[in-house]
């Protein structure tokens, strides 16, 4: 069912609910006051009476009736029995009237505590009355005529009143609903106008307070990772191609001249040997995106590890690829609550590979030594820093920095390809960790990964 229907139903039925209470409150409220209207007025009606036939001490029976005949406040149907001393009956206003539902109910009758009932259609009030000592119950009954007609009146009227609400309810409903999800229908509209060749196109966030507003803001977000993950893809494509193309075309064009020109051993020996220098470029490209995409993709058994000992493991490779550029390890502030010390949960190769390429970086781009740290910044998070004196990046550059295949122009000579800081910050994340690059220009650049410290317990 859509949306607008549910609303409408929900709206139609709370609505007609409430109408339908209150109506019957109405209707309730209204019968209860005529029925105690019109029994006030059989028990006036009964105690004129009893004052009238017994005045003078005796039951002026014929008095009575004559009053009868000529009282114009004579209820419709009116009946009245009474009864003296003895509880027998004294006085009927008809002879054949049946006496056996008021001689059920003499014994009920008390001074100040009058009862009724119902005899058949018939509404009856009886009353205890007292004069001189003598005791007498007092039976009036009699049809509603006037106020059975006012309630099947009201009746119609709430019966009328609720099928033509019903229908106006259901209009209003219709309306609102309508009103309501006019923003979702404007947001559905234009989420259908983007397209892949469109993802910098925004939804309208509204007033930007309410839900509809949220939901578009929060679309706005998807659409911006969306947007950022596609150029992300594009530049990776493209630069992936760039970087593939240059060594098959390098190693194309060096076999095709020494097949069209070498003469002798030597000169292939050479050209063979260039071309193998590119395809091992080639090969070390490939098993780089290789390694990048297990790490997107990567699910491994998060054990204890040190990071002292991955840290340890990377400065040693370091050293060997660049046996100029000295690390220094130093340690900084460190928890004396902690007994193990920097314990964290993951794979221990990722870990190290993610530390070996951030310092592989600074080694390359740095002019002097580089320097790792190795602290606490606070009692559950572990830290790393390797800081270089490296020519630095600029703002832009920084920005770009973890995009695959990219690298910052401020230097050419350095090899790479700009696969290890995407597949560092990767290997960071997947560890629940963070990474945070700071550069200076002329003063060299500043790498720190966070990780949670894992308990030993």
């Amino acid at each position: 069912m859509l949306i607008r229907n549910k609303l409408i139903l929900r709206f139609t039925l709370l609505v007609v609910g409430i109408q339908l209470c209150f109506s019957i409150f109405i209707y309730s409220f209204q019968a209860s006051t005529r029925e105690q209207r019109f029994v006030n007025r059989l028990a006036g009606k009964a105690v004129m009476t009893a004052r009238v036939l017994v005045r003078h001490d005796s039951l002026n029976t014929q008095l009575l009736r004559t009053l009868h005949r000529r009282d114009l406040f004579t209820v419709p149907g009116e009946q009245i029995s009474i009864y003296g001393s003895g509880q027998h009956l004294l006085y009927t206003s008809a002879d054949g009237l049946s006496q056996k539902l008021n001689s059920r109910y003499l014994n009920r009758i008390k001074p100040g505590r009058p009862v009724q009932f119902h005899d058949g259609p018939l509404e009856t009030i009886g009353i205890y009355y007292a004069h001189h000592g003598q005791p007498y119950w007092i039976f009036a009954a009699g049809h509603d005529d006037f106020g059975h007609r006012q309630q099947q009146k009201l009746r119609l009227i709430l019966l009328a009143a609720n099928l033509g609400a019903l229908v106006l309810i259901i209009l209003a409903g219709w309306y609102f609903a309508d009103e309501s999800l006019k923003p979702i229908s404007r947001i559905v509209t234009q989420v259908e106008r983007i397209t892949a060749t469109r993802l910098n196109t925004r939804v309208d966030e509204g007033n930007g307070t309410d839900e509809i507003a949220q939901l578009a803001r929060t679309f706005n977000h998807m659409l911006t990772g969306v947007e950022q993950a596609f150029e992300s893809q594009k530049s990776f494509l493209s630069n992936a191609s760039h970087e593939l193309r240059t060594p098959l075309a390098s190693v194309l064009g060096t076999l095709e001249t020494s097949y069209s020109y070498d003469t002798d051993l030597a000169e292939a020996k050479h050209s063979i040997g260039s071309a193998m220098e590119e395809i091992k470029k080639l090969i070390e490209l490939t098993n780089g995106l290789l390694s990048l995409a297990k790490v997107t993709d990567a699910s491994f058994r998060r054990d204890l590890v040190r990071l002292d000992e991955c840290l340890t493991q990377a400065i040693a490779s370091c050293e060997l690829r660049h046996p100029a550029r000295p690390v220094k390890l130093q340690f900084g502030e460190l928890p004396p609550e902690v007994e193990d010390m920097f314990m964290v949960r993951g794979n221990a190769q990722l870990l190290t590979t993610a530390l070996l390429n951030l310092l592989d970086n600074a080694c390359k781009y740095s002019q002097d030594g580089v320097q790792a740290t190795l602290s606490y910044p606070s009692p559950d998070t572990v830290q790393v820093q390797v800081t270089d004196t490296g020519i630095g990046m600029e703002p832009h550059e920084l920005a770009r920095i973890y995009e695959p295949l990219y690298r910052a122009g401020t230097d050419t000579t350095a090899s790479g390809y700009g696969i290890g800081l995407p597949m560092t910050r990767k290997i960071v994340l997947l560890h629940g960790g963070q990474i945070e690059l700071t550069s200076v220009i002329g003063q060299g650049t500043t790498a720190t990964v966070r990780l949670p410290a894992a308990s030993t317990e």
